[in-house]
């Protein structure tokens, strides 16, 4: 029997507390809402306007996304077997302070060089607080809703995609103001919002709590004390093929999100005509998308395999990278209808949604709990370098070639490599 069952909202049978966890979703959802959007999100939908400011192509201005993802997947393994060995909530609060400062610092960027500084510090903050810490604390609290609460999860960054850009879009676009007024609000909102709830509300475990995992009233079998968690040692993981198949497949899916949202505020207004208004709305109405896709994809996770519903979300995925394209009298050409680039944003939003929850919940399914930090280190820092090389690929060839097909055709590629990778992703079984 699971809390709130017979019970008044929130309140657990028999008249215990109310189970902590949900409490614990919900800021954590909202701290991964400030991190991914200050982090990437809100810098990505500047793009144009700190090539204004900097005097900047598209190719080096793309460099921040890069420094940003190479810097956090570098050390995402070494977060994971810090939270292994320290426990969440110390990596988390080192992230977030590092985080703060650096959001906090970057209205005042003078140059691009300190562009890239602060983007190192965000990648850095992003490896200790982002996705990975937070998967695991949640994945410790929830077991029968896990999909639900970690699609739940995921869905807090499309909601930063899709909000923040139009929050400070009036700012951004008034002369007297600017984006520097703009990212400064949010930066304050950070520490408010995010960092001091971490602080003080945020537990390790439902132990800690007196509670037990999804506010059971008596433990899952493998999390009775002394008993040890489930699933596949690192080394164990690093020799299976399913390891290799999926880092190598969320690799594809993150260059070719990443290309993406990197690129699109600058293609739509630069080579589809939208005003920078509308771009926007355009860029957030993928986010919104992407919101319903990670909420919908993680609950359908927990009634179908993961893996399946994974390249479900991959194919959907590619579906809309190709919606970019079409043909035209002498082969290939950018699409620029209103009509199809909003149908762009519907299927791609989707596709990006479904697939991001998917790779943490199918790490999850394949490898269970035991080293699951160390296992999400490795697949992090396999897709963070994907999701870095993509924006930084796209921005070049789109500044070589002076046109964004040659960068979108490569994105449609990548995202079929990515499908096809998934497809083999096969259930771990330990020899």
């Amino acid at each position: 029997m699971t809390a709130g069952h017979g019970a008044s909202p929130g309140i657990a049978p028999g008249g215990r507390r109310p189970f902590h966890g949900w409490y614990v979703a919900g800021f954590s959802i909202l701290i991964y809402f400030f991190t991914n959007g200050l982090s990437v999100f809100v810098p990505q939908n500047l793009a144009p306007r700190l090539m204004e400011s900097f005097d900047a192509t598209a190719a080096a201005v793309s460099r921040t996304s890069l420094i940003t993802f190479a810097v956090t997947a570098c050390l995402a393994p070494f977060a994971g077997a810090l939270v292994d060995r320290l426990g969440v909530l110390r990596v988390m609060r080192t992230g977030l302070v590092v985080l703060g400062v650096a959001f906090c610092a970057y209205p005042f960027a003078q140059s691009l060089a300190q562009l890239y500084v602060l983007h190192a510090f965000l990648g850095a903050g992003l490896a200790a607080a982002g996705l990975l810490v937070n998967v695991v604390l949640l994945s410790r609290w929830f077991v029968a809703r896990r999909g639900l609460v970690v699609g739940a999860l995921a869905s807090g960054s499309s909601l930063a995609g899709a909000a923040l850009p139009l929050a400070i879009s009036p700012w951004v676009n008034d002369p007297a103001l600017g984006w520097r007024y703009g990212y400064g609000a949010l930066a304050a909102s950070f520490w408010v919002l995010a960092a001091l709830p971490a602080f003080l509300v945020l537990r390790e475990s439902p132990a800690a709590m007196g509670q037990h995992p999804d506010g059971a009233a008596t433990p899952p079998p493998a999390a009775a004390p002394g008993a040890p968690a489930d699933g596949a040692t690192l080394g164990q993981a690093l020799r299976s093929p399913t390891l290799w198949c999926l880092a190598l497949g969320s690799a594809c899916l993150w260059f070719s999100i990443q290309a993406v949202t990197s690129q699109v505020t600058i293609f739509l207004e630069r080579e589809a005509g939208y005003s920078p208004v509308d771009a926007t709305r355009l860029f957030s109405l993928v986010f919104a998308l992407s919101f319903f896709g990670k909420f919908l994809y993680g609950a359908a996770s927990d009634w179908f395999p993961k893996r399946r519903v994974m390249l479900a979300a991959s194919l959907t995925l590619l579906a809309g990278c190709l919606l970019l394209l079409q043909p035209g009298p002498g082969g290939l050409t950018l699409a620029t209808d209103p009509a199809r680039l909003t149908a762009f944003a519907v299927v791609f939003g989707l596709g990006f949604g479904g697939s991001f929850t998917m790779i943490q919940l199918t790490v999850v399914e394949s490898f269970g709990l035991r080293d699951l930090g160390k296992i999400l280190g490795v697949v992090i820092f396999v897709d963070g370098i994907g999701g870095g090389i993509g924006p930084a690929v796209a921005g070049q060839l789109a500044t070589s070639t002076g046109s964004y097909l040659a960068p979108f055709v490569a994105v449609a590629g990548v995202a079929l490599v990515a499908c096809v990778n998934v497809l083999f992703i096969r259930p771990f079984r330990p020899a």
